[in-house]
């Protein structure tokens, strides 16, 4: 089991920037890709980007892709969102997830293994 602990969320004023961190533990050696996902008020949950454990690639959701960067430390077995320009629209519940190597990379179903949650809000 692994087991994730998302950190770093609160109130935030457009145009601000916001980094979440995510603290893994338990078998994490086991760990193929790491990833963000967000559930805004009333919609489904959206993926954000994802990391690869081991040498650090990334995909960022292309809507995203100007304003978000994330980024991992292993000694740490963290995995962090910087996020630049927030927006209103940004609010909503910020998981971390994790994956083995098999399933999709770009959805919730593909990941094993998920957070509580942190709430981001935004305000204009």
């Amino acid at each position: 089991q692994v087991q994730l602990v998302e950190s770093g969320g609160g109130l935030v004023q457009a145009g601000d920037s916001l980094r979440l961190s995510c603290a893994a533990s338990g078998r994490i050696f086991t760990l193929y890709r790491m990833a963000w996902f967000r559930r805004a008020p009333g919609k489904e949950r959206e993926f954000v980007g994802n990391i690869l454990w081991s040498g650090g690639a990334t995909v960022i959701a292309d809507s995203m892709n100007d304003r978000v960067t994330i980024s991992k430390d292993n000694a740490k077995s963290s995995i962090y969102l910087q996020m630049n320009s927030v927006k209103p629209e940004d609010t909503a519940i910020y998981y971390c997830a994790a994956k083995a190597l098999s399933g999709t990379n770009y959805a919730p179903e593909g990941y094993n293994y998920w957070g509580q949650g942190t709430q981001v809000t935004v305000s204009s």
